[in-house]
C-alpha cells in the first residue's frame, strides 16, 4: 500500500508541476508514446533485420501463455516450456542463440537480469495484455540499453495513452486447469491531458507435466500527462509467481513410457514409500517503477528521460534427503547412543535485489537527417543467501540460519549516437556508435558453498554501419555491419573463473519487396564470433544452462518471409530460416584424454526453422488461422553426441477469433479459441546433455559417462476465452 500511495503522490505532484493546458492532438499523443522506445527501435527502411508485432496481433492468441510462446511463429524463433503448455517458465531462442544473449527492454529500460543475463517472463504474468507493440530485431540490431544483443533484441512498448475511456474484462479457460482472468481500465483523457490506466491479472495452470503448476498474479498501473509537446508517464508494474519446479527433465526411457513424469520433489519416507514434496517451488516477486518524460521543443528537437527502480525478491524452496551436516555447518549429534551427521531438511535459496536505471536521449530530425544520441546508466545490487527452514535433526541451528551468503554488484554505463541520413532519393545511410563500460564485483559464499570473488571491468566499443538502397517504391536493398561485445554472466564465472567476454561481427544483407498487400523479405546473415559463449547442453543444480567459450565459431543463414494475399479473404504468411551453425574446433576430455572433434554443430541450433500462417476471414468479424511450425533436428551438445540429438518436429495450432459488436453496455464481445498441437505430435523442444568421468568401475582407468534429460511438450490441448470491452 505504501508503494501505491507513493505512486499516486508522484502522479499528483507531476501534474501539479505542469504549466498551462493546451489543446490535445491525439495523433501527436501516439507519436510521443512511440518516442519512448525510439532510441532502441528502427524504422521500416532501416538496414536492421526486424519484425514488428502489434497489440492487435498479440490479442488473437493472448489466452495466458507467456510472451515467448506468443512469438513462436516469427522468423528464426524456437520456443520451449518447462511445464509443457506455455505457462510458467518459458524460453526463446533466436537464430539458435539463447535467451541469455537476447537483449530485452521495456519502454527502453533493460529487463534482462543484470547478473544471470536471462529474461524471466514468469515474473510478469500476462504482461502481453499491457503491450502496445514490440519489435524483434535479429542479429546485433541497433545499440540498446543493458547487456548487448548477440542473436536478437526484443524491445517492448507498454500501453499507449488512450484518448477514450475504456474497460475490459477477459477470462479464459483450457486444458490442464489453465485459467486467466484480466481486468483493465482507462479513464481516457481527462480535461484533454490526464489519463490513469491499469490492469490486474491472475493466471493459474496445473501444467502438462506432473505437478508443474503455476500461480501468477500481476498488475500494471500508469498515470500520464500529455499536451501537444509533452508526454509524462509514471508506470508501475510487476507480479508474483509460485511455480512448481519442472526443470529436472526425464531420461529417454521415461520419455517413451511416462512422458509427463516429474522427478522434482521426490523423496522416500520412513516407511520406504516414494513421496513428493508439495513446495518444491520458485516463489518470487518483482516490482518495477518507471518515470518517463518526453519533451518536443520544436519540429526538429526532442528529448526523452527515463528513470527506473526494480525490486526483486524470492526463493527456490527444496526438500533435501539425507544431506550432510557439514554442508550447513551443523555439529554432529548423539541420538539414543547413535551418531547423527545427516538429516532430511527443507532449504530456501534466496535472491534479494535492487536495480536502478537512468536513460536520457536527444533527437534531432529534419528532412534528411534523424540523429539520436544519449546515455544509459544502471546499478544492480543483489544478495544471494540460503536458509534452512526445517530439519529433522537441526543440531545447534536456529530457524532460517543462513548457510551461505554473498553479494553481487554491477554498474553499467553506455553512451551512444546513431543517425539515419538520406543522401538522395535512393540512398539512406545508417551509423551507430556505442561505448559501454561494465564493472562487476562479487563477494561472499555462493550456493556451491565456495568463496566466490569476481572483480572485472570491461570497456566495449560497438560500431554499426549500414546502407539502404531504394530501387523503386516497391524494392529496397540493404546491407549492414555491426560489432558487438558482451560480458559473461554470474553463472559463467561460477563455472569458469577465467571465462572471456564474447565478440561478434554481424553482416546482414537483405531485399524487401512490397506491392499492395503482398510483401516479401529475404535476408542473408553472417555472424562471426570470437569466444562465443555457447550452451554446453548441461545445466546447473537449479536448472540454469551452462555456457562455455567456444573459440571461433559462426552462424550463416538465409531468412525468408512473405505475406501472400491469395484472395481478399485468404492470406498466407510463410517464413523460413536455413542456416549452418558451427564451432570451428571442439576439443573435449573423453576417457581421460583430450580429443579434437574438429568442426562441430553449435548446440541448440537447427539448420531449418519454418513457419506458416493460413489466415481465413470469411466475414469481417471472424478470423480462422492455421499456424504451423517446423523445427529441424538439433544437438543439445557441441560434440554432436547421438544421445544429445533432438528430433525434428512439426506442430500445428488452430486459432479462431470472433468479434460481436453490440449496442448494450458492451462495445464488443470477443470470443477466442486456440487448439494447440492439433495433430497430437509428441515432441521435445528442449533438454540437457551431460558427461562425467567414472573412475570407480575400472580402477586405474577413466571412462566418460554421458546422460541426457528431455522436456516433453504438451500433446493436443486447448484454450478458450471471452473478452468484454466497454
Amino acid at each position: 500500500m505504501k508503494n501505491l500511495f507513493a505512486f499516486f503522490c508522484l502522479i499528483a505532484c507531476t501534474f501539479a508541476a505542469l504549466g498551462q493546458e493546451k489543446q490535445q492532438d491525439s495523433t501527436k499523443t501516439e507519436k510521443l508514446d512511440e518516442v519512448l522506445v525510439k532510441a532502441v527501435r528502427v524504422d521500416a527502411k532501416s538496414p536492421i533485420t526486424h519484425t514488428n508485432v502489434t497489440k492487435k496481433e498479440i490479442a488473437k492468441r493472448n489466452l495466458g501463455q507467456d510472451i515467448p510462446i506468443l512469438l513462436n511463429y516469427l522468423p528464426s524463433v524456437v520456443t520451449t516450456s518447462d511445464a509443457g503448455a506455455g505457462v510458467g517458465y518459458t524460453g526463446i531462442r533466436v537464430r539458435g542463440v539463447s535467451s541469455q544473449s537476447t537483449n530485452v527492454t521495456i519502454n527502453g529500460i533493460p529487463y534482462n537480469d543484470a547478473e544471470s543475463l536471462g529474461t524471466f517472463w514468469v515474473n510478469l504474468g500476462d504482461f502481453a495484455s499491457s503491450v502496445e507493440s514490440l519489435q524483434l530485431q535479429r542479429g546485433v540490431g541497433t545499440s540498446t540499453n543493458g547487456s548487448g544483443a548477440f542473436g536478437a533484441s526484443i524491445n517492448v512498448l507498454t500501453d499507449a495513452v488512450s484518448k477514450e475511456s475504456t474497460g475490459e474484462i477477459s477470462n479464459s479457460f483450457g486444458s490442464f486447469n489453465t485459467r486467466k482472468h484480466t481486468v483493465k481500465f482507462s479513464t481516457g483523457l481527462m480535461k484533454d491531458h490526464f489519463e490513469i490506466a491499469g490492469r490486474l491479472s491472475n493466471i493459474t495452470s496445473d501444467g502438462y507435466v506432473d505437478r508443474a503448476s503455476t500461480d501468477l498474479k500481476s498488475y500494471f498501473l500508469q498515470g500520464s500527462y500529455v499536451d501537444d509537446n509533452t508526454l509524462i508517464k509514471a508506470v508501475m508494474f510487476g507480479g508474483s509467481e509460485v511455480t512448481y519446479q519442472s526443470w529436472f527433465g526425464i531420461d529417454a526411457e521415461t520419455l517413451a513410457n511416462d512422458r509427463t513424469f516429474n522427478p522434482a520433489g521426490q523423496y522416500t519416507d520412513d516407511d520406504g514409500n516414494i513421496q513428493f514434496y508439495d513446495r518444491e517451488v520458485d516463489d518470487y516477486m518483482q516490482d518495477h517503477y518507471q518515470l518517463h518524460w518526453n519533451q518536443r521543443y520544436n519540429s526538429q528537437w526532442s528529448t526523452t528521460i527515463g528513470l527506473n527502480y526494480t525490486y526483486g525478491r524470492g526463493f527456490f524452496e527444496q526438500f533435501r534427503e539425507d544431506d550432510d551436516f557439514d554442508t550447513y555447518g551443523f555439529e554432529e549429534l548423539n541420538v539414543n547412543g547413535e551418531t547423527v551427521n545427516t538429516t532430511d531438511l527443507v532449504r530456501r535459496r534466496w535472491l534479494d535485489n535492487d536495480f536502478y536505471v537512468f536513460n536520457a536521449s536527444a533527437n534531432y530530425k529534419d528532412n534528411n537527417l534523424d540523429l539520436i544520441f544519449g546515455t544509459s546508466i544502471s546499478h544492480y545490487d543483489g544478495d544471494h543467501f540460503g536458509e534452512v527452514i526445517w530439519a529433522e535433526f537441526a543440531s545447534q541451528s536456529d530457524i532460517r540460519d543462513r548457510y551461505y551468503e554473498g553479494n553481487g554488484k554491477k554498474n553499467d554505463f553506455s553512451v551512444f549516437s546513431k543517425a539515419n541520413y538520406r543522401l538522395n532519393d535512393q540512398i539512406k545511410l545508417y551509423g551507430d556508435l556505442q561505448v559501454r563500460n561494465v564493472n562487476y564485483e562479487t563477494s561472499g559464499i555462493n550456493s556451491n558453498l565456495t568463496e566466490f570473488i569476481v572483480d572485472e571491468n570491461y570497456t566495449f566499443f560497438n560500431p554499426k554501419v549500414g546502407i539502404t538502397y531504394e530501387l523503386n517504391d516497391r524494392n529496397d536493398l540493404y546491407f549492414s555491419y555491426a560489432r558487438a561485445n558482451r560480458e559473461p554472466s554470474r553463472d559463467d564465472f561460477e563455472n569458469n573463473p577465467t571465462v572471456e567476454p564474447e565478440q561478434l561481427n554481424d553482416f546482414e544483407f537483405g531485399w524487401r519487396h512490397r506491392k499492395g498487400n503482398f510483401s516479401f523479405n529475404a535476408n542473408f546473415y553472417a555472424m562471426l564470433y570470437n569466444e562465443q559463449l555457447v550452451l554446453t547442453g548441461n545445466i546447473d543444480n537449479v536448472g540454469n544452462p551452462i555456457r562455455t567459450n567456444s573459440g571461433e565459431s559462426y552462424r550463416l543463414g538465409l531468412e525468408l518471409e512473405a505475406v501472400i494475399p491469395v484472395t481478399p479473404k485468404l492470406t498466407l504468411q510463410p517464413n523460413a530460416t536455413i542456416s549452418t551453425n558451427r564451432n570451428r574446433e571442439t576439443i573435449i576430455p573423453f576417457d581421460g584424454e583430450l580429443v579434437n572433434l574438429g568442426a562441430t554443430d553449435i548446440a541448440f541450433s537447427p539448420e531449418l526453422i519454418a513457419a506458416n500462417a493460413i489466415v481465413f476471414q470469411p466475414v469481417q468479424n471472424l478470423q480462422v488461422s492455421l499456424l504451423s511450425k517446423f523445427v529441424g533436428e538439433q544437438f543439445m551438445s557441441n560434440t554432436e553426441a547421438e544421445l544429445s540429438r533432438l528430433d525434428s518436429f512439426f506442430v500445428n495450432d488452430l486459432n479462431l477469433t470472433y468479434t460481436l459488436k453490440t449496442k448494450s453496455i458492451f462495445d464488443s464481445i470477443v470470443l477466442t479459441g486456440l487448439v494447440n498441437n492439433i495433430f497430437n505430435e509428441k515432441y521435445v523442444s528442449n533438454g540437457y546433455y551431460f558427461t562425467f568421468d567414472d573412475d570407480f568401475s575400472n580402477p586405474g582407468t577413466i571412462t566418460t559417462v554421458e546422460g541426457a534429460g528431455f522436456y516433453p511438450q504438451a500433446t493436443t490441448n486447448f484454450l478458450v476465452g471471452l473478452t468484454l470491452n466497454f
